[in-house]
């Protein structure tokens, strides 16, 4: 039976969160109809450009206020702030410390490098992947095998965790243990049964 050695992580929605609240703050500000600026922002072919490195992110910040005529709301959306997730970052470094690989997989712009540096998170990794250097985004199964083989692993090496359900196809044609993940204590749950944590936390 294949041993599971690395823990792959998505990074929005599980190590970090952004808050609703502040993009409905900013379109009240400028009169935009709710859901206005994300519906353009992550909608193809604009999404999809982004985070395969076609278009950096102020590119993408830019034609995000050229669409909504609105180049401030734009830019104020582009500097929202996310509030990393201490129970996560805290997971991570106790599979770390137990001898696991951990790592994260994001569909992400080539603004990723700073924003998770701002929070230390290589500090808690061994490796942070991004879509928009890797030139395809999940559930694409060449993102994840560019993952494999950065790691020097094989899929059933690997268990892997992302908040969007649709982001697991890739990762379960690479035979990856998958979880879909809803809050810290599913995913604890999910990593036990699995083997990687043992009933009182790492193996």
């Amino acid at each position: 039976m294949t041993v599971i050695r690395a823990v792959l992580f998505d990074l929005d929605g599980v190590v970090r969160h952004f808050h609703p609240e502040y993009v409905a703050a900013i379109e009240r500000e400028h009169a935009l109809p709710p859901g206005a600026i994300e519906a353009f922002a992550f909608s193809a072919p604009v999404i999809d450009d982004v985070t395969t490195g076609r278009i950096t992110r102020a590119e993408w910040v830019r034609a995000i206020g050229e669409h909504l005529e609105a180049p401030a709301a734009a830019e104020a959306w582009g500097r929202q702030p996310f509030t990393p997730d201490d129970a996560v970052l805290g997971l991570i470094d106790e599979l770390r410390a137990a001898g696991y690989t951990t790592a994260v997989l994001t569909n992400g712009t080539d603004g990723v490098p700073a924003e998770v540096a701002s929070f230390g998170l290589p500090d808690h990794v061994d490796a942070v992947f991004s879509s928009h250097e890797i030139g395809f985004t999940k559930p694409d199964v060449r993102a994840f095998r560019h993952v494999l083989d950065a790691l020097g692993l094989d899929g059933p090496e690997v268990f892997f965790t992302d908040d969007s359900e649709a982001k697991l196809a890739g990762a379960v044609e690479l035979g990856m243990t998958v979880h879909h993940y809803t809050g810290v204590d599913g995913l604890r749950a999910a990593l036990r049964t699995a083997g990687v944590l043992s009933p009182r936390g790492t193996r």
